[in-house]
């Protein structure tokens, strides 16, 4: 079975609505796009090893915003990132069904995540995709989360855990702390969640 991953660049409270820039995602007149970018360099040198191993090829399973923004982008920068070119997207959406990004999949709705989440070994990697990330939560179909987590609030913003995320444990894999305040964390799915009275 394959594991689906979940990839974002996070703010202290859980914003992370275009993380990469200005023009990326201006939904409900976001005004801060591009908040990493006063951080990454300094940040993505430090956790050189981690993003390595982050970033090593997998298919990736993306909402239809996300993809179009990575099909616009990544056929033209596929020297920053190798190997995108070659593995397969799946995209979910309704209305899209054909791009001219190869290796490009359509999906169209949790059963057919779940299908393919059955259909082999290799991992799914999930980076943005806002809308689907919270699908993902709410049928408990996360297998990982590695969050990049950056040291601002921004008060507004799309938010990686919205209402219908599930009550659900995760134990802490890997994890880095830049000397600029920026935390690299993967966390694992661990079952249920336990309670309890402190002291006792």
């Amino acid at each position: 079975m394959r594991k689906i991953i979940i990839q974002e660049f996070i703010t202290l409270d859980g914003v992370m609505q275009a993380p990469g820039g200005p023009d990326e995602d201006t939904e409900s007149g976001f005004e801060y796009g591009g908040w990493t970018a006063p951080y990454f360099h300094d940040a993505d040198q430090e956790a050189n090893t981690i993003m390595g191993k982050w970033m090593k090829p997998a298919d990736l399973l993306l909402g239809r915003k996300t993809f179009d923004i990575f099909a616009a982008y990544w056929p033209k920068h596929a020297d920053l990132w190798p190997g995108v070119m070659d593995v397969t997207k799946y995209c979910v959406s309704t209305t899209l069904d054909t791009s001219e990004w190869q290796n490009s999949v359509f999906l169209k709705n949790v059963d057919d995540i779940k299908k393919l989440k059955e259909s082999g070994d290799a991992d799914l990697q999930v980076i943005g995709s806002g809308n689907l990330v919270q699908t993902l939560l709410k049928h408990d179909l996360v297998d990982e989360m590695r969050l990049m987590t950056f040291p601002i609030t921004l008060g507004t913003g799309k938010h990686l855990f919205e209402e219908g995320t599930i009550a659900a444990a995760f134990t802490l894999g890997e994890s880095l702390v830049a000397s600029n305040g920026v935390i690299f964390a993967s966390y694992k799915r661990a079952g249920d969640v336990k309670t309890g009275t402190v002291g006792e």
